[in-house]
């Protein structure tokens, strides 16, 4: 299984853990977070970068604060999460400082990766804390999220995550070994699904029937495969495993059950094609000949190449690239506001800082850039 996970190859994994495994009745579970820790220090060792999705807070802050088993309310929930952010924290660093892993805390909300200005800025963040070698741990900011603008769940949390970070692989750890055909703990004909190629409402109807129950904390499987369905489109496998067992990623691995999902594309294909067909363009920038050869060949769009803009936008949107003929050479997301974007236009890089005060780096970057369909070569 563990050739088949994509857990030994992957570049960039993201796992998400439920409260159910975090937490016990005395606090957090210490013994099964040092197991994990070392699934995470081991794929470290091989270069891999891992991030972490984690539930936990609420539970260990319902602990703090003595509130009932009763369900919560909004104001007591965002209390008892504000309450167990710290213990949870402290758990995770507990855990990992053995291995000298540093864990950094980031707390997000859906508008975090789903509105572009605040997407990029998550994404730079924790593109460079993994640069840097530390573990991000991130949880919904359930201390100021309201009902109305929650994931719900932290399996799709988990998902976009995956996303905006551009991960090869999710890792779902859940209360039962993988998608069956039918809920294993009342049909024992029920067969196990090792790999699922393509999530077809056939696959969907398993998780909502069989497996509803399947899973911890907010999240069942039909939580899952929406998770998964989100990840195989941005070019992510999924991984739905037990994870109450020690070091469920190196069980993976040794070959105990698990389910696969596959992705539908690679992860730079999806960045690539939702920055070209999903976005509204909010505005243009007209380059000349050099700074439009360099973006047909896949480079940033540099400041200096860019003779003016049109439009009203602000760092995040996405804006159509054009040549002074006025053809479409490509689009893509600035990393400046329409008004900081002008003031630029024909600078040198190093030119920036000195005219507004900061930089962002290129106006357009590479990463960021899709090629028009129908650009000229």
């Amino acid at each position: 299984m563990g050739a088949v996970s994509g857990l030994a190859s992957a570049k960039r994994i993201v796992v998400k853990v439920g409260s159910a495994l975090l937490v016990g009745a005395d606090g957090a579970n210490a013994h099964w977070l040092a197991a994990f820790a070392a699934d995470v220090a081991r794929q470290r060792a091989r270069g891999q970068q891992v991030l972490v999705v984690s539930s936990g807070a609420v539970a260990l802050g319902r602990r703090r604060l003595k509130l009932t088993r009763r369900a919560l309310t909004l104001p007591e929930k965002q209390a008892a999460a504000a309450a167990g952010q710290s213990g949870l924290m402290r758990a995770w660093e507990e855990a990992l400082e053995p291995h000298g892993i540093s864990a950094a805390q980031i707390l997000l909300t859906r508008d975090d990766t789903e509105v572009r200005r605040r997407w990029l800025n998550a994404r730079a963040t924790v593109e460079t804390l993994l640069a840097l070698g530390v573990v991000p741990v991130v949880n919904e900011n359930d201390t100021v999220v309201t009902e109305e603008i929650r994931y719900g769940d932290n399996d799709r949390l988990a998902a976009r995550v995956a996303q905006m970070i551009g991960a090869d692989l999710l890792v779902l750890l859940s209360d039962v070994d993988g998608l069956y055909t039918a809920d294993p703990r009342r049909n024992p004909a029920a067969e196990h699904l090792p790999r699922v190629t393509r999530l077809t409402p056939q696959i969907e109807a398993m998780a909502g029937g069989a497996n509803a129950s399947a899973g911890v904390g907010t999240g069942g499987m039909t939580t899952k495969l929406a998770a998964a369905r989100i990840a195989s489109a941005a070019g992510c496998a999924t991984v739905i495993t037990l994870g109450s067992r020690p070091s469920p990623l190196q069980a993976v691995e040794d070959g105990e059950r698990a389910t696969v999902i596959e992705p539908s594309t690679t992860p730079a294909a999806a960045y690539k094609a939702w920055i070209a067909g999903s976005l509204a363009p909010a505005g243009a920038l007209v380059v000349d000949e050099g700074a439009a050869q360099a973006v047909r060949r896949g480079k940033s769009l540099l400041a200096a190449g860019v003779r003016r803009t049109e439009g009203r936008f602000d760092k995040g949107d996405a804006v159509v690239i054009r040549d002074e003929a006025g053809h479409e050479i490509a689009r893509g997301l600035v990393r400046y506001e329409a008004d900081d974007a002008a003031k630029i236009c024909g600078l040198k890089s190093e030119a920036i800082e000195a005219t507004l005060g900061y930089t962002s780096g290129p106006l357009v970057h590479a990463d960021d850039l899709a090629l028009g369909a129908h650009a000229p070569a």
